[in-house]
């Protein structure tokens, strides 16, 4: 897949060192998937989680800032390594800015992808904001790129693939 970056936004991509996601319509389909206990299930997309390998590869550290409390986001972001995995979360944006303070790390350092109406304030936050092809339209008029994958569908790694390409012409 060829995207066809503005000068702006490839040095956007560039400068970002910390890459932080919402989980439920970014990570997942937004589906909501339940076992018969009851038991609240998501479905991660493999491509994703490569992406994440490779952009932690290239020195990207990733966050996960989640409404949601399912155990399923803890179990996933565990095999993917992820260190800094916030769920249950309603305020996203003090979560990210007490992060970032913890990492010593300036806001136009920072990535977000999110894809509702909650994600809004980190979104006009960060330095560079993402969004997935069927985020909601506030999402999508914030968003600095607006990858062309949905949610679930490898959307991350669309975002991911970009990150590590600026990354690598800025050495």
């Amino acid at each position: 897949m060829t995207v066809d970056l503005s000068d702006n936004l490839r040095d956007r991509f560039a400068r970002v060192e910390l890459l932080a996601l919402d989980v439920d319509g970014v990570l997942t389909d937004g589906g909501l998937y339940y076992s018969d206990s009851g038991e609240q299930m998501k479905k991660f997309n493999v491509k994703d989680g490569q992406g994440i390998k490779l952009a932690q590869k290239a020195g990207i550290d990733i966050a996960i800032i989640s409404a949601s409390g399912a155990s399923a986001t803890r179990h996933r972001a565990k095999t993917l390594g992820i260190a800094h995995v916030y769920v249950g979360i309603e305020d996203k944006l003090s979560t990210l800015q007490g992060l970032c303070e913890t990492l010593n790390l300036d806001r136009d350092r920072v990535a977000y992808i999110g894809d509702d109406a909650n994600d809004i304030p980190v979104l006009e936050w960060v330095g560079c904001p993402l969004t997935v092809a069927d985020a909601m339209a506030a999402n999508l008029e914030v968003a600095a790129y607006v990858t062309r994958k949905c949610g679930g569908e490898g959307a991350v790694r669309e975002i991911c693939d970009l990150l590590v390409a600026c990354r690598q012409t800025k050495s």
